[in-house]
């Protein structure tokens, strides 16, 4: 197989980070004044990029297809020009056409380059033996934000929002694209996997339980990250005491991953995912119950620990009932779902908060429980079954 884990793991660790903090991260900080400077609503600038995630939802089969039949050097290595290109894109807008073109660029990158596709890579190289390094690069690029939003906020305030962008594609070019291209190992072509890789996948009912789960799951994930201190705030904490307890997630995504490389590695993958989904349950009965600025953190870390295993759940439970063959399709199938429904979650909560305050909470509650009892009725297979597609 070429390089050890490690080695890979730090380097796709790596080039996910720099991946998701000049992309997914990048309008919390720049879009104020992208706004002002193109002469368009702030929301038009949300607007596109919601766009961009329905693009990695209709692109992601395909790119797994792809992953499954020749690996993901080439695939990853694409994604940064991609992103290169939609953020010189975005150096250039001054229309809200511009903008929407780059974003459709940056959409299609996203595809190619984000958490999905890396997964299926590192299924290719390793197999079933894939869940640490998952856990791994999940672990790296969990600092994404705690690193991207600094340095593009002190690159905004230094050189402009436009020369910032042109800095982040500067660097997918000269180390993300050689680093995924030539770092990572390149997985054994033979007739049969490329042959695997055009089967059809059935969408049976482990499938659909699957993607329901982590479509529920991700709506969470995607509502609170756009309106987390707004929540806290109607659920009777402070302004103060919203941001210090937002300021907890990171760290304890980071925390819950480390103990899923640790002890709970020794769970199956779906015990882990059963209960990630229930932390976020638990976070809002406290404050709910409570408020305030106590009952605010224990929200705040109970929802980021339980969204740090989740994510790392999309990929191994996949990998764990059904094993690596058409791994990276499955992947795509079911991440299109939480796609689609990501790209709405922010508006949605939005109206919500409007209308029924820390009611929104309820609501989250139990999507976050549907999404563990989907996967409770997802049966594990029995010792020595034959997990393939």
């Amino acid at each position: 197989m070429g390089r050890r884990p490690f080695f890979t793991v730090v380097v796709l660790g790596a080039t996910q980070t720099l991946a998701w903090a000049s992309t997914y991260y990048l309008p919390a900080i720049i879009a104020d004044q992208m706004a002002h400077d193109i002469g368009i609503s702030t929301n038009w600038v949300f607007g596109t990029f919601s766009a961009s995630l329905v693009i990695t939802a209709v692109i992601g089969p395909r790119v797994g297809r792809q992953i499954d039949a020749v690996g993901g050097n080439g695939v990853l290595a694409a994604s940064n020009l991609l992103f290169a290109g939609g953020l010189v894109l975005l150096y250039l807008s001054h229309s809200l056409a511009m903008l929407a073109a780059a974003w459709c660029v940056m959409g299609t990158g996203m595809g190619l380059g984000l958490y999905d596709a890396a997964f299926a890579t590192l299924g290719r190289i390793y197999g079933r033996e894939a869940r640490r390094p998952i856990t791994g690069i999940t672990l790296i690029a969990g600092f994404a934000s705690t690193i991207g939003w600094p340095l593009t906020a002190w690159g905004a305030s230094t050189i402009g929002w436009r020369d910032t962008c042109l800095v982040w594609a500067a660097v997918h070019v000269l180390v993300g694209l050689p680093m995924n291209y030539w770092l990572l190992p390149r997985p054994a072509m033979t007739l049969s996997t490329v042959k695997t890789a055009d089967q059809p996948v059935p969408l049976d009912r482990a499938m659909i339980l699957l993607a329901f789960a982590f479509a529920s799951a991700w709506i969470v994930t995607a509502g609170m990250a756009a309106h987390f201190p707004r929540i806290l705030e109607a659920a009777g904490a402070s302004p103060t005491q919203a941001i210090a307890a937002g300021a907890l997630i990171g760290p304890a995504q980071v925390a819950a991953r480390l103990l899923e490389a640790g002890p709970l590695a020794r769970l199956h993958p779906l015990t882990s995912a059963r209960l990630a989904t229930l932390t976020h349950p638990v976070g809002a009965a406290v404050i709910l119950a409570a408020g305030g600025g106590v009952a605010s953190s224990a929200f705040a870390v109970l929802h980021g620990g339980g969204n740090g295993i989740i994510t790392i759940a999309r990929g191994t439970v996949p990998l764990a009932l059904y094993g690596p063959e058409n791994y990276g399709y499955r992947l795509g199938l079911l991440g299109a779902p939480a796609r689609f429904l990501q790209a709405g979650a922010p508006l949605g909560f939005s109206l919500l908060i409007e209308h029924v305050g820390d009611g929104v909470l309820i609501v989250s509650a139990a999507l976050s429980v549907a999404a563990c009892l989907a996967l409770c009725l997802v049966r594990r297979p029995a010792p020595g079954a034959d997990h393939g597609g």
